[in-house]
C-alpha cells in the first residue's frame, strides 16, 4: 500500500465534521481539556467554535482520534504532513508524539499565540487569482507577512487588522478574491514570534521520537528525528508556511492516493487540482471508518 495522509488546519470547524467518529479515550480526553460535554453543540456557537485555543484543541483531539479509528483497518500510510497546526497531529501519526501530550501541546501552542496576540492583534486573509508580483506588491503596499503558499497563485496573508482591511480593499480592485480565515491571530507570521519562542520552551520538556513514517514539515522539509521535530514544531508559528513545497515533497513518495484528516475538504481539492491523476479524498466526505478505510485499501493497492 502507498498513501498519505494530511492533517488540516483550522478555520473549517463544522458540527458536522467527521460524522462518523466515536466518542473513543483520546475524544473524552479532548472534551474534559475543554470542558464540554457534546463538541458539536459547542462547535454550533460560532464565537466558541472560532476561540483560538478551542479550535486547536479540538481539531487536535479529533485528527488524532479519528487516525487512531482508522489505523487498524489500513497499513502504514508512506507519508505525512499537517497544515499549520494540522502539524501537531501530523507529528503524533507519525510516532513522533503521545497523543495526550499532543493535545496538551495544543493547548499551550493556542495559550502562548493567544498571549501574543493580545498585544499584536490581527488575522488570516487568503488571496486567490492574484499573480506572484501583484502580492509582492500588496504585501509592500500594507506591510502584511506572507503566512502560507498554497501555490503560485494561491496565497495567505497575515498581519493587524488594519493591513488585513487595506489589503482586502486592494484585491477586489485588482480583480481578484480574498476572503478572511475564522482566525483571530496572524498565524505563521513575524507578529507571532514570542509564541513561537515561548512554544519552544514548552517542547524543550516535552517527550519526541523520531517518526516511524516519512514526515514533512512546514517550516523544515522532511523531519527525520526527534531535535529536529522540536524545532520545526516552533519555527512554523511565525515563519511562511511551505504547503506548496509539502505537497511536492509527498508526491515524491510515489503514493497513489491521499486522505486528508479534519474538517472540509480544502487540502483534497487542492492536492487534486495540483495532480489530478493521484487521487485525494477527506474523512468529511464519508459516513462511516469503515468507509474510509474501503476507499483507502481500494485506492492504495492498485
Amino acid at each position: 500500500m502507498s498513501f498519505a495522509l494530511l492533517f488540516s488546519g483550522q478555520g473549517n470547524q463544522h458540527p458536522a465534521m467527521l460524522p462518523w467518529i466515536a466518542d473513543d479515550p483520546i475524544v473524552r480526553d479532548m472534551r474534559a481539556r475543554l470542558g464540554v460535554k457534546d463538541w458539536r453543540a459547542a462547535l454550533a456557537d460560532p464565537g466558541w467554535a472560532e476561540r483560538n485555543d478551542n479550535a486547536q484543541t479540538l481539531l487536535t483531539g479529533l485528527e488524532l482520534a479519528a487516525w487512531n479509528q482508522l489505523a487498524p483497518f489500513v497499513a502504514p500510510p508512506a507519508a505525512i504532513a499537517g497544515y499549520s497546526v494540522g502539524e501537531l497531529a501530523a507529528f503524533s501519526a507519525a510516532g513522533v508524539l503521545a497523543p495526550d501530550s499532543t493535545i496538551e501541546l495544543a493547548q499551550r501552542r493556542a495559550q502562548a499565540m493567544d498571549e501574543c496576540a493580545a498585544s499584536a492583534p490581527g488575522g488570516l486573509l487568503a488571496v486567490t487569482s492574484l499573480s506572484i508580483s501583484a502580492v509582492e506588491r500588496l504585501r509592500a503596499a500594507t506591510g502584511l507577512a506572507l503566512a502560507i503558499r498554497n501555490g503560485e497563485d494561491s496565497v495567505i496573508l497575515g498581519g493587524p487588522m488594519a493591513a488585513l482591511v487595506q489589503a482586502e480593499r486592494m484585491v477586489l480592485l485588482e480583480g481578484a478574491q480574498c476572503t478572511r480565515l475564522r482566525v483571530n491571530v496572524a498565524s505563521h507570521t513575524p507578529w507571532m514570534r514570542e509564541a513561537a519562542d515561548s512554544f519552544a520552551r514548552t517542547l524543550e520538556n516535552a517527550s519526541f521520537h523520531a517518526p516511524r513514517v516519512a514526515l514533512f514539515s512546514n517550516a523544515a522539509d522532511r523531519i527525520r528525528d526527534a531535535r529536529s521535530a522540536r524545532v520545526a514544531l516552533a519555527a512554523q508559528i511565525a515563519t511562511t508556511v511551505r504547503w506548496d513545497e509539502c505537497m511536492e515533497n509527498v508526491m515524491a513518495r510515489h503514493i497513489r492516493c491521499v486522505l486528508e484528516i479534519g474538517p472540509g475538504q480544502a487540502l483534497a481539492r487542492m492536492w487534486n487540482q495540483r495532480y489530478p491523476t493521484v487521487p485525494a479524498r477527506a474523512c468529511d466526505d464519508f459516513r462511516s471508518a469503515p468507509a474510509v478505510a474501503a476507499w483507502l485499501n481500494s485506492h492504495a493497492d492498485r
